[in-house]
């Protein structure tokens, strides 16, 4: 079977929405679960589009809120492939909000999606390849392939069976916590 390829800027999506009151929560700013619901609707439109296949979210590696969205502003969320494997892809979203009076435009969130390909049974299917076409390319591929073995390493470490947390105490000393612990570690 030969191998497919797919350039990142074939599967590029961009959505723009104006922020309403009721999107907003208590202190009037708009809630993070609603940014967050967009996110996973622009990763899925993006990692489909890759894919040509229905995509469901494996994972949520990053979302930081950098700045508040206010209502009245324009939020433009910009998603392509940054990633691809067998059957996933890491898809980087860049949210922006812009005062639509001012013209002034803020950074407000990145984030990185993991979705996987599906068929209608639900298997996992192979996804085409991705072309990088440029230095940014390259660079989200790799900070991508960083991630995943950051995440393999952490997951190695603090997943394994003999896990000692006796071996980690000394680091506690660090945080503002207070251990009351009575059972035996």
């Amino acid at each position: 079977m030969s191998i497919h390829y797919k350039s990142a800027s074939a599967s590029r999506v961009s959505i723009s929405e104006l922020m309403l009151p009721s999107y907003s929560n208590f202190n009037g700013k708009i809630h993070g679960g609603y940014i967050l619901s967009l996110l996973d609707q622009i990763a899925f439109a993006c990692a489909s589009k890759h894919s040509r296949a229905y995509c469901v979210t494996a994972s949520v590696d990053t979302v930081d809120f950098l700045n508040p969205i206010e209502v009245g502003e324009l939020v433009t969320m910009r998603a392509s492939i940054n990633y691809v494997g067998r059957t996933s892809m890491v898809v980087g979203i860049r949210v922006e909000a812009e005062n639509i009076q001012t013209g002034v435009v803020k950074h407000c969130n990145s984030s990185y999606f993991t979705m996987v390909a599906r068929d209608d049974d639900g298997k996992s299917v192979e996804v085409d390849g991705l072309i990088l076409e440029n230095t940014t390319e390259i660079k989200r591929f790799l900070k991508a392939v960083k991630r995943i073995e950051m995440k393999r390493h952490r997951k190695e470490e603090f997943d394994r069976a003999d896990f000692v947390p006796e071996e980690y105490l000394a680091d506690l000393k660090t945080y503002k916590v207070k251990i009351t612990c009575t059972d035996q570690l």
